[in-house]
C-alpha cells in the first residue's frame, strides 16, 4: 500500500487512498492500530483513509484514532487531507470534504496553508465544572458536529510551568467524567496575552497529550469568544507543534461559523512493508 505521512502543526498522520486500496472498512481499525504504533510500525496520532463520497462531496475521510477507535473529525487532520486532495488531484483549491460529523469545506491558501471550516458546536455548556478527587474545576463542554466531537475546556494558570505528570493525571480523570456521556477531549488553557492563547489537548483514542488538536482549538475560542474574552477573529493559539489560528462568526450569541487555519507538512511518501499487519478481515 502507498501511505503519506502528514503533520499539521505536531498532529501527525497516515493517510491512505481506499479509491486505490479497496481496503474493506472492518480491517481499518486493525490497520490504524498496527500501522500508528510508534515503536513497531509507522507511528501516528491518527489514521486518515480517503474513500468514495456518498454525499456529494470531493471525497469521504475516515478518520482512526491511533487505538483504532474512530473519530468524528479531525481538524489538523482535515487540513491535512485537504493539502492531500489537492496535490492528488481529487479536488480543486475549494473542497468539500465528508466527514462522519458532516460535511467539513477546506481551501488552499498556501502551498503548505490550509483553511478549513469546522463544523459546527451543536452542543455548547459553558457552566460545566467537574469535581475531581475533592477539588472543583471551572470547565466548559462543547460538542462540534453531529454526531458531536466532545471537547472539555479548562482553564489552568501558569500551564506552560506545570508538571506533566499531575496534568496528565488530572486530564485522564476529566476524560471520563461521569456527566460527559461520550468521554471527552481535554483543553487546558491559559489566555496569555490579546486573543493569544496557549493550549494543550489530551486527546481521546490517543489517550495522551498530542502536539496540537484543532478541534480542541476550536472548542477553546468558542468559549472564550461567547465569554467575550477574545474578539473571536484572528486568534493565536500556541501549542506544543506550532500556531493555529481559529475566527468565529456569531449570530445573537449562537456561533455560525468556525474556521481553523494552520500549516500541513508532508513529512514522507512510501510503501507500507510492515509484516505484522493483518489485511484478511
Amino acid at each position: 500500500m502507498e501511505f503519506w505521512k502528514m503533520n499539521g502543526a505536531g498532529n501527525d498522520f497516515l493517510i491512505l487512498n481506499n479509491l486505490e486500496e479497496h481496503l474493506p472498512v472492518e480491517i481499518l481499525p486493525q490497520v490504524a492500530r498496527t500501522l500508528c504504533e510508534r515503536h513497531m510500525s509507522i507511528g501516528a496520532d491518527g489514521l486518515m483513509v480517503v474513500d468514495a463520497p456518498t454525499q456529494g462531496g470531493d471525497y469521504k475521510m475516515r478518520f482512526y484514532n491511533s487505538d483504532g477507535s474512530m473519530g468524528e473529525m479531525c481538524g489538523n487532520g482535515a487540513r491535512c487531507i485537504c493539502r492531500y486532495g489537492y496535490e492528488k488531484g481529487l479536488a480543486s483549491e475549494t473542497q468539500t470534504v465528508e466527514t462522519t460529523a458532516g460535511i467539513v469545506t477546506g481551501r488552499r491558501i498556501t502551498e503548505r496553508l490550509y483553511r478549513v471550516r469546522l463544523n459546527d458546536p451543536t452542543t455548547v455548556k459553558l457552566g460545566a465544572s467537574v469535581e475531581v478527587d475533592g477539588a472543583e474545576y471551572p470547565c466548559a463542554y462543547v460538542e462540534l458536529g453531529d454526531p458531536g466531537i466532545p471537547h472539555a475546556v479548562v482553564p489552568c494558570h501558569d500551564l506552560k510551568n506545570a508538571d506533566e505528570n499531575q496534568l496528565r493525571e488530572l486530564a485522564r480523570k476529566i476524560r471520563w467524567y461521569r456527566d460527559f456521556p461520550k468521554g471527552a477531549n481535554v483543553n487546558f488553557y491559559e489566555l496569555i496575552g490579546e486573543d493569544t492563547v496557549y493550549e494543550r489537548t489530551f486527546e481521546r483514542g490517543v489517550e495522551d497529550f498530542t502536539y496540537a488538536c484543532g478541534t480542541g482549538t476550536g472548542s477553546v475560542v468558542t468559549v472564550l469568544t461567547l465569554r467575550g474574552q477574545v474578539s473571536g477573529h484572528g486568534v493565536k493559539v500556541d501549542m506544543t507543534g506550532g500556531q493555529l489560528i481559529i475566527d468565529v462568526e456569531q449570530n445573537s450569541g449562537r456561533i455560525t461559523d468556525l474556521f481553523l487555519t494552520g500549516p500541513t507538512n508532508i513529512v514522507c511518501k512510501g510503501e507500507v512493508t510492515d509484516e505484522d499487519l493483518r489485511l484478511a478481515k
